[in-house]
C-alpha cells in the first residue's frame, strides 16, 4: 500500500468522479483507476460501487475513507515538521479563484509567494464561490478568492477586499440610461444579464430582489463579466454587474447603481484555520499584495458526472 494510493482513494471519495479526481491530482484517468484497482486487490475488497455514473463509497470504502485521510494528514505532518525546524517550507498549495474575477493583486501575491518558496508547489483552481467555500471547509482548497454577500462564511477566517455596490449597466441610449435613480422594480419589463446561481454577485442580487418581492426576467448568464457586458451592448438584455465591473466598459455601456440594493457585493480572501506554514506565508504576502489588514504577518523561520452518455464513473 502506497501514499499515492491513499491519495487518489480520498480525492475519488470527495469528488465523487475518476475524471474529476484525475485532474486534482495531476495524473490521467487510467493512472487513478489502475492504482484503485491495486489498492482494492491489496485490501481484498471493493472501495466504489461502479454500477452507477456517480463514484460512490461501499461499506468497505467508507470505512477506509477516514484511516486514508488519518495517514495522508500523519505523512504531511512529517514533512511539516521537519520543515518548521529547517526553516524550509515544502509542500503543495491548492488556491481558489472565483470564475471571471481578474485578480492580479492575487496574482502578485502568488508570484512573490513562489520567489520565497520556490519549494512549494501552486495549484491554482477556478470555481464558483460556493464550490470554492465548500472546498476551503472540507480541505481540497487551502485560501480561495470568493465573490460573496456574507463578509465571514461559516467556520472560516476572511479578510475583504472590496466591497461595492451593484448597478445595471445599459446602452447608452437604453430607457434606464436615461434615469437617474434606478430601483429593482424599473427593471420589470426589462430582461437582465447577471452572473450564474452560486456566485457572490448573484447571491447578492438574489436575496436583494427577495427583499423587495421582485421577480426580475433573468435572460442570459454569463460566468465573466465581459461576457455579461458585451451581450447588454448587443441590447440582448440589461447587465448587473458590481461598481468596479462596469467602470472597465464605461465606453460602450452607462451604468446606474441599483439604489434599494444595500446589500454590498463583497470580493474576500478565505481560508481555514488552524493552517499550515505555507498557508501562512502565502496569506502574509496576500496582505501586502491587496494592501490590507486582518491577514496574518509572516512568521520567523523556523516557527458530476457531466457527460451527457451514460458511462462509469471510471470514464467519467
Amino acid at each position: 500500500m502506497e501514499l499515492r494510493q491513499l491519495e487518489y482513494f480520498v480525492a475519488v471519495a470527495e469528488e465523487q468522479n475518476f475524471t474529476r479526481a484525475a485532474e486534482r491530482v495531476h495524473i490521467s484517468q487510467s493512472g487513478v483507476s489502475a492504482q484503485i484497482r491495486q489498492l482494492e486487490r491489496e485490501l481484498g475488497a471493493e472501495l466504489f460501487d461502479r454500477s452507477a455514473r456517480t463514484a460512490t463509497l461501499t461499506a468497505a470504502g467508507a470505512a477506509a475513507l477516514a484511516p486514508a485521510r488519518a495517514a495522508l494528514a500523519a505523512a504531511g505532518a512529517v514533512g511539516q515538521a521537519v520543515g518548521d525546524v529547517a526553516g524550509v517550507i515544502r509542500g503543495r498549495i491548492t488556491v481558489g479563484m472565483v470564475v471571471g474575477c481578474t485578480g492580479t493583486p492575487l496574482f502578485d501575491a502568488l508570484a512573490a509567494f513562489h520567489r520565497a518558496h520556490p519549494g512549494v508547489e501552486i495549484a491554482l483552481l477556478e470555481d464558483n464561490s460556493d464550490r470554492l467555500v465548500q472546498g476551503v471547509r472540507v480541505g481540497t482548497v487551502d485560501v480561495a478568492l470568493i465573490g460573496t454577500a456574507t463578509a465571514a462564511p461559516a467556520g472560516l477566517e476572511s479578510l475583504t477586499i472590496v466591497s461595492e455596490r451593484l448597478v445595471v449597466a445599459v446602452p447608452p441610449d437604453h430607457p434606464l440610461a436615461r434615469r437617474r435613480r434606478v430601483t429593482l422594480r424599473d427593471l420589470a419589463g426589462h430582461q437582465v444579464i447577471c452572473m450564474p446561481a452560486g456566485t457572490g454577485l448573484r447571491t447578492v442580487f438574489d436575496q436583494a430582489c427577495a427583499a423587495r418581492r421582485v421577480r426580475p426576467v433573468i435572460a442570459l448568464q454569463a460566468g465573466a463579466a465581459d461576457a455579461i457586458a458585451d451581450l447588454a451592448a448587443r441590447g440582448l438584455g440589461v447587465a448587473v454587474l458590481s461598481e468596479s465591473m462596469a467602470e472597465s466598459y464605461r465606453d460602450t455601456l452607462s451604468a446606474r447603481v441599483l439604489d434599494d440594493v444595500d446589500i454590498p457585493a463583497l470580493l474576500c480572501l478565505v481560508w481555514r484555520a488552524p493552517h499550515g506554514p505555507a498557508v501562512r506565508e502565502l496569506l502574509a504576502h496576500g496582505r501586502r499584495a491587496f494592501g490590507g489588514g486582518g491577514l496574518p504577518e509572516p512568521a520567523a523561520a523556523g516557527d458530476d458526472p457531466e457527460d451527457s452518455r451514460a458511462a462509469s464513473p471510471e470514464e467519467q
